[in-house]
């Protein structure tokens, strides 16, 4: 009989698990890896929630995105599957805010955002009723919608392995207020060490191994490397250039230490391709998108709830009614406050303006020479966002504008926190913390006249600007010819039927006069402005220690 014997035998074995790690979590990762886990802890996993936009009046028919904020994960990629299968054929952009994250799984994202034709912008979403951590929440049932909100660029990021999911997209924005940063890979090796046993006989003398079966498995500690290896480099390389990224990205993670983050300024971006325009998450989101003809394919019409069926409509006017008194009505008096930008790119030296939202009335020019008056000798640009008013109120507070030199651009200010309509919130210092947006901005009937003022006038392209027959003719005439406005505007205005109004192009009020330049309003308010020379009026220094106390965390 041949004897059986029985082998225990160790081995080791190195795997190497590929991570990016942003610098604040660095602390983290070498706890984890005190602890025998594998992966730096980023905070919670990704996760993926469809939102409708919460924007007043754009109901019936919102646009729609797909929220994606956390940490990228291994299962992270199933996830994101299983939302757009959720989805049917439903193409919706996606906003996303991630730490970073495994490598792996970020390029498995980008792919599947590629292959679905998925636009993406860095952004976060403020939800309002329901949020995504409730479980039970039932708030927004018969609303056509589980979740609701609105996007916003200021304080999101997209860092480490992020940029790779972000490179899928088809269109790709990050926009002046958010944040996109890269570093070095850091590649992680755990050691394990492996027990088996083996099962052999011996034949004439030479041992024939019958089974072996591994029966033990101990960490053995881990190491980590912070240099990429050739491997690594040329599979990023690959997937760089299929999604038609350029390779200074690439050049930027590896001349960046794992211990800190590189951000990609936005014409650096654009210049390797990573973003396919200048512009930020509302070019993807805004409830303007669900106003042109035809609608952004992520505009969703829900019709009102049985039972309501005026929930979403206006009342329509009386005929005898004027236009500027309806506007009145829905949209309250123009208020005119001070706001201060907010984002990583320009504290503690930020660009401030004054927010002019609501109807133009009689009362509109006192209201803005009172604020002026109490700013002293500051030349700062307004931004306005009005459907129209008072013909004769618009041309006083034009004239006040030009009075002291002031700039204008149409926009909407979205408020971070505080907000000038809260009773039980007021500003610090009078002053309210903001970023404009140039897609939800319009500027309608008597506010083209109020805007005419501007020493330099500019109306972005995702802006809507519109004009009717204002009345007081004569007297817009004169006004128009003081302000070096050409007649070719009044000839519009004229040109527009009782009742109705008419959006001018981007080359129709350049070449009338009413604009000065194709910019948008982050010619007068973006984060960067403040760094230029000679450095804009409008730009101020906060004590460092003020910045510190109410600005968002950064890499």
């Amino acid at each position: 009989m041949v004897p059986w014997h029985r082998l225990n035998g160790q081995t080791w074995w190195t795997l190497g698990v590929i991570c990016l790690a942003s610098f604040l979590v660095m602390g983290h990762a070498a706890f984890a890896a005190n602890t025998k886990k594998s992966v730096p802890d980023l905070g919670p996993a990704m996760r993926f929630v469809v939102v409708r936009s919460s924007a007043p009046g754009c109901e019936p028919t919102c646009p729609e995105w797909i929220s994606a904020e956390g940490s990228i994960e291994a299962g992270t990629p199933a996830l994101f599957k299983r939302t757009l299968k959720a989805l049917g054929r439903r193409k919706l952009p996606v906003v996303v805010d991630s730490p970073g994250g495994n490598v792996e799984a970020a390029l498995a994202l980008g792919r599947v955002l590629r292959k679905n034709k998925l636009d993406i912008a860095v952004g976060k979403t403020r939800f309002t009723g329901c949020q995504p951590e409730a479980k039970d929440c039932n708030e927004n049932d018969a609303k056509g919608a589980r979740y609701f909100g609105n996007a916003y660029a200021s304080g999101a990021i997209c860092n480490s392995a992020c940029p790779l999911m972000f490179a899928g997209g088809i269109r790709r924005v990050v926009g002046q207020w958010a944040y996109l940063g890269v570093h070095q890979i850091t590649t992680t090796y755990i050691r394990t060490k492996l027990q088996y046993r083996t099962t052999y006989r011996v034949v004439r003398g030479k041992k024939k191994v019958l089974s072996k079966k591994i029966v033990g498995r101990k960490n053995a500690g881990s190491y980590k490397t912070y240099e990429m290896s050739k491997s690594v480099e040329k599979r990023l390389a690959a997937y760089l250039k299929e999604m038609g990224v350029g390779q200074g990205v690439l050049e930027t993670m590896k001349n960046t230490p794992a211990s800190t983050i590189q951000q990609l300024a936005p014409y650096d971006m654009l210049q390797t391709k990573l973003v396919t325009s200048l512009d930020a998450v509302d070019l993807l989101t805004a409830a303007t998108l669900c106003n042109t003809d035809p609608v952004a394919p992520n505009c969703r019409e829900v019709p009102a709830p049985a039972g309501d069926v005026v929930a979403y409509a206006k009342p329509a006017p009386d005929a005898s009614v004027e236009r500027e008194t309806v506007q009145r009505a829905d949209v309250g008096d123009m208020r005119f406050v001070l706001v201060r930008g907010r984002s990583f790119l320009c504290d503690p030296n930020c660009p401030e303006w004054i927010s002019a939202e609501g109807t133009i009335s009689a009362q509109t020019p006192e209201r803005l020479r009172q604020l002026l008056d109490k700013i002293g000798g500051r030349r700062l640009p307004v931004v306005i966002n009005s459907p129209g008013g008072d013909v004769l109120g618009a041309l006083a507070a034009g004239r006040l504008i030009r009075e002291r030199k002031l700039d204008v651009a149409v926009a909407r200010t979205d408020f971070i926190g505080c907000e000038p309509d809260k009773a039980d919130c007021t500003a610090e210092d009078g002053v309210y913390v903001g970023l404009t947006i140039d897609a939800s901005g319009a500027c309608g009937a008597a506010c083209p006249i109020m805007l005419a003022g501007g020493v330099r006038r500019l109306v972005g392209p995702r802006a809507q600007l519109t004009v009717d027959s204002t009345g007081s003719e004569q007297q817009v005439k004169t006004y128009l010819k003081d302000m070096a406005v050409g007649p070719g505007l009044l000839v519009a205005i004229r040109s527009v039927p009782a009742s109705r109004d008419r959006q001018l192009e981007p080359d129709m009020m350049l070449k009338v006069g009413l604009t000065t330049g194709l910019e948008s309003v982050d010619e007068f308010t973006g984060p960067t402005i403040c760094k230029s020379a000679p450095m804009p009026e409008n730009c101020r220094v906060v004590p460092t220690s003020e910045v510190q106390a109410d600005a968002p965390v950064k890499l």
